[in-house]
């Protein structure tokens, strides 16, 4: 294993910085490649068929440009979607991110679990099946907060968050029938982490929240254990689209270690 060959971390947007953050903490020394696809944010909204080409695509061409030693799909939407395709295609170990229900049943004391998603993440089947193995014996309440998305997005760049989005959120888990009873949340997009201190003040002090972003970087740091790191360069940010939007990411990025950006 060549010391300098990265981590890939791949995202929609800005959301897999959660992730990143996470992996910090296990890997310090490990070189990174954070890749963003901007120019197809949002994910939620398309379709089964376009995040699963595009995330292919895109994966495809970047594992053979950049070599890495692993991916890490940083996004619950593609994870979802795109996993068991990517799998299928790239020869590196990948690994995805799929909502928590599982540590949201052991967590709860009423029985009532909100997921706050994307669209395409809240319908898909791959949830289903996770809520039947974990929390059949709960009351699994799904939203979907796209707004939340962009006010990950527009606080990494420095802007003020809009707190109406947090409040939709809350509103849209609370009026369905049990959802008074909501005691723990599962943030099913890794966007949402970046709002932790923005969605505790929404939904109150009564509310515990969950997200994959630690299961993800011990599974990281698992799959690569032993393996020689060296950091040649400083690590790297890449982007799909750039733009005045960009530019605005960049003194947000640079506090997850990411002081280079360019775009793919």
């Amino acid at each position: 294993m060549d010391p300098v060959s990265p981590v890939l971390l791949f995202d929609s947007g800005i959301g897999g910085l959660s992730v990143l953050a996470e992996v910090r903490k296990l890997l310090p020394q490990a070189p990174v490649i954070y890749a963003a696809d901007n120019a197809g944010l949002p994910y939620g909204t398309k379709t089964e068929a376009e995040i699963a080409a595009r995330v292919a695509g895109l994966l495809g061409r970047m594992t053979e440009r950049l070599r890495p030693r692993l991916v890490c799909i940083a996004c619950n939407t593609a994870s979802t979607i795109a996993l068991g395709i990517v799998r299928d295609v790239l020869e590196v170990p990948i690994v995805g991110t799929v909502p928590a229900i599982k540590p949201a049943a052991a967590m709860t004391q009423t029985g009532v679990i909100g997921l706050l998603g994307t669209e395409a993440t809240i319908r898909q089947g791959y949830v289903d099946r996770l809520e039947a193995e974990f929390a059949s014996d709960k009351l699994l309440l799904r939203h979907a907060a796209p707004g939340l998305v962009t006010a990950a997005e527009a606080k990494l760049r420095g802007e003020p968050v809009d707190p109406g989005a947090c409040a939709e959120a809350v509103a849209g888990l609370r009026r369905q029938p049990g959802g008074e009873r909501i005691d723990t949340v599962v943030l099913a997009c890794t966007h949402f982490p970046l709002l932790m201190e923005e969605l505790a003040l929404a939904f109150g002090p009564d509310v515990r929240f969950v997200d994959g972003a630690q299961g993800i970087a011990r599974r990281i740091a698992f799959l690569t254990a032993g393996q020689p790191w060296q950091r040649r360069d400083a690590d790297l940010a890449l982007f799909t689209r750039g733009g005045d939007d960009v530019d605005a990411l960049r003194p947000g990025l640079a506090r997850y270690g990411l002081d280079r950006v360019e775009v793919f």
